[in-house]
């Protein structure tokens, strides 16, 4: 039994430590080397670097008997992208789903931009935890109302300094966060306004909306993908019985 995992999550991570507690052959194909610093080292597990059109994945995936897609929920574009190159190719597929977050008290917004266009009539400073690449739909906003949350990689810096962010509302950080460090970046920022996505538990989402609720901070929730898949453990049931559909 081969295994493709297109990682990209705490759950994700997992799988492939169990699979190869288990002793079994995978692969795990995450975007960027910080993903593959994550993983680290686990044996029978091989990481591949870089990020991948349909095309790439349909090249990839001949070779292996069944496929994850364990990336973030978000990521809407590349699950449309893993499915079309497992169709191709014939592998079976399963997504390795994130349960939501809970509940939560603030305003619901069904993309980045919608959330821009919901703060640009708003006054007060705005921090972004959405990640570096949807950051460009809140370019009509001043940019110094803006304090993005970003991964402490050059790509990311790069996105907010062609934005004209400034340096010192840049916050090049790597999660989780708990709700203290939340709370004291809200308040040290004297943010208004808390954009985020409900990563679910793994995402620290309770962590968030328990912080902006004690520093006096509106969320701004990006809704999430409506989307059907399985647990850990389902996966693998389903990985480690050769015989299973």
């Amino acid at each position: 039994m081969k295994v493709l995992i297109f990682g990209g999550t705490t759950e994700g991570r997992r799988l492939a430590e169990e699979l190869s507690r288990l002793g079994m052959s995978a692969a795990v194909s995450v975007a960027t080397p910080l993903g593959a610093e994550e993983l680290g080292s686990l044996p029978g597990v091989t990481v591949l670097v870089g990020r991948m059109e349909a095309e790439g994945m349909s090249a990839l995936l001949p070779g292996y008997d069944r496929c994850v897609d364990a990336t973030h929920p978000y990521a809407r574009i590349v699950s449309q992208n893993i499915r079309l190159a497992c169709a191709r190719a014939g592998v079976p597929l399963r997504r390795l789903l994130r349960p939501a977050g809970g509940a939560f008290r603030g305003v619901v917004t069904d993309s980045a931009a919608g959330a821009a266009a919901f703060l640009k009539g708003r006054e007060g400073p705005v921090l972004l935890a959405i990640g570096a690449k949807e950051l460009a739909a809140f370019s009509q906003l001043p940019p110094e109302r803006l304090y993005p949350r970003v991964l402490p990689v050059a790509e990311s810096l790069e996105i907010c300094r062609a934005m004209g962010i400034p340096t010192r509302n840049i916050l090049a950080l790597h999660g989780p966060f708990s709700q203290a460090l939340n709370r004291a970046i809200l308040e040290q920022y004297h943010i208004r306004w808390f954009v985020t996505k409900d990563g679910g538990a793994e995402g620290g989402f309770q962590e968030k909306v328990a912080a902006a609720e004690e520093a006096g901070a509106e969320l701004v929730v990006i809704r999430r993908p409506e989307e059907r898949g399985s647990g850990v453990q389902e996966i693998l049931n389903w990985l480690t019985k050769e015989g299973a559909e």
